[in-house]
C-alpha cells in the first residue's frame, strides 16, 4: 500500500482532496477517485509527490495546496508508485486445512477461490505571484498570500471560483504565513473532460519538521481514506489522529535503493540514492468534518520493521488430490485388506477349537 492512497468524491463547487482542495469550473463536476502520495524528508527539505486519478465532466479544474515555505514544482515520475507498491507488498502466508469447505469439491461444482520562505513585509501585496510555469498539462502558479479574501479574488480572476467555506478553511494557513501552490488542471485537448490518471506532480520545500497538510480535508462530504508512503531517516508515525481513526502502519522497513532487487530508478532519483526508512501508513476519516489539524509526523520509539501479512487458506493436497480423499481411500483399502484376514483368522480359530473338542471328547 502500501501504497499513499486518498479516496473521496468531489463535486461542485469544491471539496477537499488529500492535502489540497479541488475546485472545478463553473457548473461542472469533478471527482478524485484516488490520490497516491509519497513524502520524502531529510530533516531540512520535504518533498511530496502525488498523482490524482479523476473523473467528471469538468473541462478544467483548480487544485490548491498550502505549503509552509516557498515550493518548487515539477513533474514527478509515475514509476515511483509502482516501485513502492512492489517494495511494500504484503507477505503471503499460506494456511492449510484438511476437511473440504463450502467452495471445495464435493460441496461446489467447481473449484472456488480461497480466502483470500520568509513572510512578506507589511508593504507587500496581499497576494504575490512568486512563480508560474507550464508543466505538461498543468498551469502552475506559486502564491504568497496574507489575506484569504485576496487569495480568493486572485483565484477568481484567474478562472477559479472559490466558495466562502474554502476561503474560511484557508485562513489558518494564511495566519501562519504559509504559501500556496495553485494548479490549473486541464487536458491537452481543449474541451475534453478531466478523466483518468493525471501526470504526477513533485513539490519541494524547506521544512525542519515533517508535516502533511490535511486541514482542508474537513470540507469533504464523504468519508476519506488516507494513505502515505513516508521516506525518512527513521520509522515515522503521526503525533495524533487529528479527528480520524487511529493511524495504522502497514509497512515499516529500511531500504537501500542501490541494492534493491527490483528496479528502483525513480526512488533513487527522489532520495538521492541514500538508504532510507520506508513507512507506509493508512488512516480512515469516517467523519471528515472532525479533521482539525495537519498531520505532524515524528520518529517512532524504535525502527521496528513490520510487513502486513495476508493469509491464504488452501486445502491440503498431494499431487493435486485432496489429502482427505486419499485418507478415506487408504481407510477403505485398509478395511478391504484387513476384514478378510480377520474373518479367515476367526474361521481358523473356530476350526481349531472344534478339533480340540473332538480330541478331548
Amino acid at each position: 500500500m502500501l501504497v499513499s492512497l486518498q479516496l473521496g468524491s468531489l463535486i461542485s463547487p469544491a471539496y477537499a482532496c488529500g492535502c489540497g482542495a479541488m475546485v472545478p469550473s463553473k457548473d461542472a463536476q469533478v471527482s478524485v477517485d484516488r490520490e497516491t502520495s509519497v513524502v520524502d524528508w531529510d530533516g531540512r527539505t520535504e518533498q511530496i509527490v502525488m498523482r490524482l486519478t479523476v473523473r467528471g465532466n469538468a473541462p478544467e479544474a483548480a487544485w490548491i495546496m498550502p505549503v509552509p515555505h516557498r515550493a518548487s514544482v515539477e513533474l514527478g515520475d509515475p514509476g515511483l508508485f509502482s516501485e513502492l507498491s512492489v517494495l511494500t507488498e504484503p507477505e503471503l502466508v499460506t494456511r492449510h486445512y484438511f476437511w473440504p469447505r463450502s467452495h471445495d469439491w464435493p460441496f461446489a461444482g467447481s473449484g472456488g477461490a480461497g480466502d483470500s520562505a520568509a513572510a512578506p513585509s507589511a508593504g507587500a501585496p496581499a497576494v504575490e505571484v512568486v512563480g508560474r510555469e507550464r508543466l505538461g498539462p498543468f498551469d502552475v502558479a506559486r502564491l504568497a498570500a496574507t489575506d484569504p479574501q485576496a487569495l480568493e479574488e486572485w483565484l477568481r480572476d484567474n478562472g477559479f471560483d472559490l466558495p466562502d467555506r474554502l476561503a474560511t478553511a484557508l485562513k489558518p494557513y494564511v495566519d501562519q504565513k504559509w504559501e500556496y501552490v495553485a494548479i490549473r488542471l486541464a487536458p491537452r485537448d481543449s474541451g475534453t473532460p478531466l478523466v483518468g490518471s493525471l501526470d504526477p506532480l513533485r513539490l519541494r520545500f524547506a521544512s525542519d519538521r515533517l508535516v502533511y497538510p490535511m486541514r482542508l480535508s474537513k470540507l469533504a462530504s464523504t468519508p476519506q481514506q488516507l494513505g502515505l508512503y513516508i521516506l525518512a531517516e527513521h520509522r515515522m508515525e503521526p503525533r495524533g489522529s487529528i479527528g480520524g481513526d487511529a493511524p495504522e502502519a502497514t509497512y515499516a522497513g529500511r531500504i537501500d535503493p542501490r541494492s534493491a532487487v527490483d528496479d528502483t530508478r525513480a526512488l533513487r532519483e527522489l532520495t538521492g540514492e541514500k538508504p532510507v526508512f520506508l513507512t507506509a501508513i493508512e488512516q480512515s476519516f469516517p467523519q471528515p468534518e472532525r479533521i482539525h489539524d495537519d498531520h505532524q509526523l515524528r520518529a517512532a520509539a524504535a525502527d521496528t520493521p513490520y510487513r502486513t501479512k495476508v493469509h491464504e487458506n488452501q486445502l491440503l493436497t498431494v499431487g493435486g488430490v485432496p489429502l482427505w480423499v486419499l485418507s478415506l481411500l487408504a481407510a477403505v483399502l485398509v478395511a478391504v485388506t484387513t476384514v478378510p484376514l480377520v474373518l479367515r483368522a476367526r474361521r481358523r480359530d473356530a476350526r481349531g477349537r472344534g478339533s480340540e473338542q473332538l480330541r478331548t471328547g
